[in-house]
């Protein structure tokens, strides 16, 4: 009898050591964080605004690579693999993007196109001529969307939908850091379209024709050395009419793209006695709103 009592009592110790061991399991299951690819830099930072501490969030393009230049090598395809969400620009940006997801097998994958509904400028590139091929890669439209605060709004809805279809559980979560992101992103707006509306000069020159969604917000007028793409070499008709460009709208300044080539801009800005800037597309580096307070920064400085 006493050993039948020594082996009950042996067998409930075990059960409850057995118990408590498997509890934390059962928690970190719970805490596990959502896997999401973003394509690159701007699109990375917007879904961590939105996504927090919720996210194991991973950038597919890395740094210093242009994202519609990327091929996605076999480690990106395997997280492509994993995700539960990718989110992605569109419009041309990152040409891979289809086809990678075409090529994935993963039913449990949610995509986001980040710029669908935002309004969308044509893409025009006077300045160079493409064949039919280089259009349709490229796309209609100018892809620099994000940089647009107000459309950034409309790409951080679409990012939360995504969030929504793949972890609802936190819906309340997402929600919060939604309206906080919008809400500072219409403030900073109001402060730069206060401090804008007051200047008389609101022309600006530009190495690379990526800034038109910004300068849309803020009714500034963009001139570009390069188009949208920064394709091709500019021509010295093209030098020669920068130059008088300059000359007539009084250009004292020549925004470059961080980390992109400054011989073109350093020509013109030295046959006009200007200097020569840096504005972060964001593509590669920075924080979004702190980039684009900066880079609106810049501009009014050398406006006003």
């Amino acid at each position: 009898m006493k050993k039948k009592m020594w082996i009950l009592g042996v067998s409930f110790i075990m059960l409850l050591t057995f118990a408590a061991c498997s509890k934390p399991e059962k928690v970190k299951e719970e805490n596990k964080k959502i896997k999401v690819l973003a394509s690159f830099n701007a699109i990375a930072d917007i879904t961590r605004e939105i996504g927090g501490d919720k996210i194991e969030l991973s950038v597919m393009v890395p740094k210093g690579v242009e994202a519609h230049d990327f091929e996605p090598k076999p480690k990106d395809m395997a997280y492509l693999n994993e995700a539960k969400l990718f989110v992605y620009n569109g419009l041309g940006m990152e040409g891979w993007a289809e086809s990678a997801l075409k090529t994935v097998n993963n039913n449990n994958l949610v995509s986001v196109e980040a710029s669908k509904y935002c309004n969308l400028i044509e893409n025009k590139e006077e300045d160079h001529d493409h064949d039919k091929e280089e259009e349709h890669s490229h796309g209609k439209y100018d892809p620099h969307v994000w940089l647009s605060l107000k459309d950034a709004n409309i790409m951080a809805k679409n990012i939360l939908d995504g969030l929504l279809k793949v972890d609802g559980e936190n819906k309340e979560y997402y929600l919060e850091r939604y309206k906080k992101f919008m809400d500072e992103n219409s403030k900073l707006l109001q402060e730069y379209d206060e401090k804008f509306s007051k200047l008389s000069n609101k022309t600006i020159l530009v190495g690379h024709e990526a800034f038109s969604y910004l300068a849309r917000d803020f009714k500034i007028t963009q001139k570009g050395v390069q188009g949208v793409f920064a394709e091709g070499e500019a021509t010295s008709n093209k030098l020669k009419e920068l130059v008088e460009y300059s000359k007539t709208n009084n250009i004292k300044t020549i925004f470059m793209e961080k980390g992109g080539s400054s011989k073109v801009s350093e020509t013109v800005a030295k046959e006009v006695g200007a200097k020569v800037e840096t504005l972060n597309t964001l593509e590669s580096e920075g924080n979004y709103r702190e980039t684009m307070r900066e880079n609106l920064e810049k501009i009014y400085n050398v406006l006003k």
